[in-house]
């Protein structure tokens, strides 16, 4: 199951560039023999000032045909680690080729794209900067992944 994560705005060179591109090279190391990965980050750009309207019209042009989407939002589910492992194997095991992980900008999700989203998922009450939202959900996929393999990462 491929793995995409569709974000508002460039993420320029630096630490949380870094954290980003390790985690989803472990998650792809570790889920690989799962059935789960690659992961890539696709970003967008609304470079007319269009605002969440436009930004969510090049958000859903970014999302593979058939795949699942899952839209990080405040409002979305909170769940555990191990629930959010267990949901990834659920949709894999389901046969989804591709799931899409949308990341808002400063404004968050377009409420139509939030509405047309077969998941939503929160971090928490607290609301995070978008760029701090792409690593905290590269770190759980590579978590998710550790948990389905049974590697000892997760030490719940």
């Amino acid at each position: 199951m491929r793995v995409q994560v569709c974000a508002v705005g460039r993420l320029r060179s630096g630490p949380e560039h870094t954290l980003i591109e390790d985690y989803l090279t472990r998650f792809d190391r570790t889920g690989r023999g799962l059935g789960l990965g690659p992961a890539k980050i696709v970003e967008v750009e609304d470079k007319k000032g269009g605002g969440q309207s436009a930004e969510a019209d090049l958000l859903r042009r970014s999302v593979p045909k058939g795949a699942l989407v899952c839209g990080l939002d405040e409002r979305g589910k909170t769940l555990n680690s191990p629930d959010f492992a267990a949901m990834l194997a659920k949709w894999r095991d389901a046969g989804r080729q591709d799931v899409t992980f949308i990341i808002g900008g400063a404004d968050g999700i377009d409420p139509a794209l939030r509405d047309d989203a077969d998941q939503l998922l929160s971090f928490g009450k607290m609301v995070w900067p978008h760029m701090l939202a792409r690593v905290m959900l590269a770190e759980q996929l590579y978590r998710a992944a550790s948990i389905l393999a049974g590697a000892p990462y997760h030490r719940a």
